[in-house]
């Protein structure tokens, strides 16, 4: 006569018991049932940790605000040379001190604002001095970049930068200098980009923010937005002599 065999003890211990739907019984703490814990391990009945989505969504409502803050150093909405508290800035915007203190501290990395120790943040005042230092730096590096590119990059490459020419133009026309602000940005992104040099890009990027001057009306934008343009056409034709005197002037006016 045949008998099942039945498993010893221990072995039996370590067997994890099953629901009706043959899936393993779970304890509180979503270890299997019957399956010991491991040394030093403490369940007391504790939850399943849950993902970490509020760090997510801070760090996105602090990117958020760092673009908020950024748009409103380049529209002159905050003034250079006044302190701002994050509570304050927190409370225009509709949210917490937190993520305004986290992009306030991004800023004071730029160079943009100065930490005021148990006040809050200053907006750095920049002087002729300062900005042409700024632009004189940013001719250093973009001038030769540029130079380099107009002798290699096909003139249909070019001509793709056209639409981006054209939204400086149009940005400079509305007379908004946080609009115009990021329109610039971008065209000189991708012109740069075009070197295939991301930690070039990063830098000069960071040197644009820093010589936004906060001064000049409708009339600077307009003449800044037409050297866009301008050297878009030379660089197509391969007017190298043209492309030269075009960007050492746009950065030679910068400020």
């Amino acid at each position: 006569m045949n008998r099942r065999a039945h498993p010893a003890p221990a072995e039996a211990a370590r067997v994890p018991a099953q629901t009706r739907s043959g899936e393993p019984a779970r304890e509180a703490g979503g270890r299997p049932a019957g399956v010991p814990a491991a040394r030093g391990e403490h369940t007391h009945g504790e939850r399943p940790i849950p993902a970490a989505r509020p760090a997510v969504q801070r760090a996105s409502v602090r990117g958020q605000i760092l673009d908020a803050l950024r748009t409103a150093l380049a529209g002159g909405e905050l003034t250079p040379g006044e302190v701002y508290s994050a509570p304050a800035l927190g409370e225009r915007f509709g949210v917490s001190a937190t993520p305004v203190r986290e992009a306030m501290q991004q800023l004071a990395l730029e160079g943009a604002v100065e930490v005021v120790p148990n006040r809050g943040f200053r907006i750095v005042r920049r002087g002729a001095r300062e900005l042409a230092e700024l632009a004189e730096v940013r001719a250093l590096i973009e001038v030769p970049v540029v130079m380099r590119l107009a002798r290699s990059v096909p003139a249909e490459r070019w001509a793709a930068l056209r639409p981006l020419a054209e939204e400086t133009v149009r940005a400079a026309a509305r007379g908004c200098r946080a609009t115009y602000a990021e329109a610039d940005r971008a065209f000189h992104r991708a012109v740069l980009a075009l070197a295939g040099n991301e930690q070039l890009v990063q830098i000069a990027e960071d040197l644009q923010r820093r010589a936004v001057p906060l001064h000049g009306g409708r009339a600077d934008l307009v003449a800044d937005a037409g050297e866009h343009a301008a050297l878009l056409d030379a660089l197509v034709a391969g007017e190298l002599d043209v492309v030269r005197r075009l960007v050492a002037g746009h950065f030679a006016t910068a400020g």
